[in-house]
């Protein structure tokens, strides 16, 4: 039904994307599903052919790979519905732990394995709090050492408490906050503090969600964020 109704909007983006530059307007990115399995994401395709030989796996808002159109469907995650498909097959879910790459599924604490026992979403409680990452990322030299030390440790804390207390009311409560975020983001986030605190999660992940104050950071050995 989701991509039925998505399709006239899905096929103008499309257009759009093939216009600009007379290439593949869908991008298909590898990623690791449920115990492990391997599938390909299709999003559409909102950089340059072959952005991801050209620099940094993550997008900062300021990406210079970003094109025209597809600063456009990043704004309004246009390019998240083509997932639907990977819904339709059975490789993802509506509501799960966002799919990771190969590379950052290989260095998974024991931990941040049991993302994997579910079947990888195309929202969660991270969607919703990181929904604006590249602009959390504007501005670094390195966005891939900013996105390890500042949001992906985040994501699966907000990941492994779905899974620890996923339940069907769980999963609508996170699709109709998913909704709100759009026209009204800071309501959602406030919806979100509340879900995870009935959880019992701890504070600092609670400080977090709220996106009051400025992200902390994990820092790890040799990072460029780490403190002299």
């Amino acid at each position: 039904m989701g991509l039925l109704l998505c399709f006239p909007l899905l096929l103008c983006a499309a257009l759009f994307i093939w216009v600009e530059d007379r290439k593949n307007p869908f991008y298909f990115a590898p990623r690791i599903g449920k115990s492990g399995i391997p599938f390909r994401m299709i999003k559409l395709r909102t950089m340059v052919v072959g952005a991801d030989k050209l620099g940094a796996a993550s997008t900062a808002g300021d990406d210079q790979r970003i094109t025209r159109v597809g600063g456009i469907i990043r704004k309004f995650k246009l390019d998240e519905l083509t997932q639907l498909w990977n819904v339709l097959v059975g490789e993802m879910s509506l509501v799960g732990p966002r799919p990771n790459v190969p590379c950052a599924v290989e260095d998974y604490t024991e931990n941040e394995k049991s993302l994997l026992l579910l079947r990888p979403g195309i929202t969660d409680f991270s969607s919703i709090v990181f929904s604006d990452e590249g602009e959390i990322l504007r501005g670094y030299a390195d966005p891939d050492a900013a996105y390890e030390a500042l949001i992906r440790p985040w994501k699966s804390k907000l990941g492994l408490v779905y899974v620890k207390n996923h339940s069907v009311y769980l999963y609508l409560q996170l699709i109709l906050m998913t909704l709100l975020s759009i026209p009204c983001h800071e309501c959602a986030l406030q919806r979100v503090v509340r879900i995870l605190s009935r959880l019992g999660v701890e504070d600092e992940v609670l400080r977090v969600a709220s996106r009051k104050k400025p992200l902390a950071q994990f820092v790890s050995v040799g990072s460029p964020y780490a403190e002299s």
